[in-house]
């Protein structure tokens, strides 16, 4: 599978690659491409099977899928080893990469993620809202969704963040959601996993995150040793954009004390 990416920085620096979540695209780390990239590193980030640019005729992408897309990708780039990061659906996409491929990972970034299992009526709304998607489209479901993506503060004091997540949901396309939302529900449980991580792990999340509050982070951060917890005061489920400056220099100050420097 050839994956949309961008691919900024240095060639032989430290490499980092991030996976965004749903239903978003490339596009939500930007901020974090920037920082990165001024500061000496290689940032890569793709469009998931089935998300921004990327088409798909998956009907139910599993997140095994996904993350052996992203090992591929890492092939073909010369990508030996790299730093791993991710939100939301895009955590769960890395627990499964490290999962399977703990030897390609250096250093990892687990954002505003949940490891554990889906109620039934979680799993049941997500295969719900696959079907409605798929008939409606992404519109409607996307204006719902977003007073809950960000913070009241955020919406209130950001309205390029609010146009840009907007943006991000409305473009998604319908399909490729909606085969994730399938895969996403059937998803096994990463907790047990947890405490196999061996490389230094930052665990960060908004103060704010309805999604994925701070009670997640601090289960992951309790089972995987060693690692390092940051709460983004303020934030919703994407502190990376409300926050940038916060969310930035936390992740760039852990890569240099985890020795992941460029």
């Amino acid at each position: 599978m050839t994956l949309t990416y961008d691919d900024a920085g240095p060639r032989t620096a430290t490499t980092v690659l991030l996976v965004h979540g749903h239903p978003f695209d490339r596009s939500m780390w930007r901020p974090q491409v920037e920082h990165l990239t001024e500061h000496g590193y290689r940032v890569v980030v793709p469009d998931l099977r089935g998300y921004g640019t990327h088409k798909t005729e998956d009907t139910k992408t599993g997140l095994d899928v996904f993350a052996n897309d992203l090992i591929g990708l890492a092939d073909r780039l010369g990508m030996e080893t790299f730093v791993l990061g991710g939100l939301s659906m895009g955590g769960q996409i890395v627990m499964q990469a490290i999962a399977d491929h703990p030897d390609r990972v250096s250093v990892l970034l687990l954002a505003d993620t949940f490891a554990g299992l889906d109620t039934p009526d979680v799993k049941q709304g997500r295969i719900d809202t696959a079907a409605r998607i798929t008939r409606e489209g992404m519109e409607r479901y996307a204006d719902e969704l977003l007073p809950k993506m960000i913070s009241p503060k955020t919406r209130e004091t950001r309205p390029d963040v609010e146009a840009h997540v907007r943006t991000m949901m409305r473009n998604a396309p319908a399909e490729g959601a909606a085969a994730a939302l399938r895969g996403r529900a059937e998803r096994p449980d990463y907790t047990p996993g947890l405490r196999n991580i061996a490389v230094p792990t930052l665990v960060v999340v908004g103060s704010e995150d309805e999604f994925t509050p701070v009670s997640d982070a601090e289960r992951i951060h309790r089972e995987v040793a060693g690692s390092t917890l940051v709460v983004i005061d303020g934030a919703g489920h994407l502190p990376n954009l409300e926050r940038e400056t916060e969310f930035n220099e936390a992740l760039s100050t852990f890569l240099t004390t985890s020795g992941a420097k460029p």
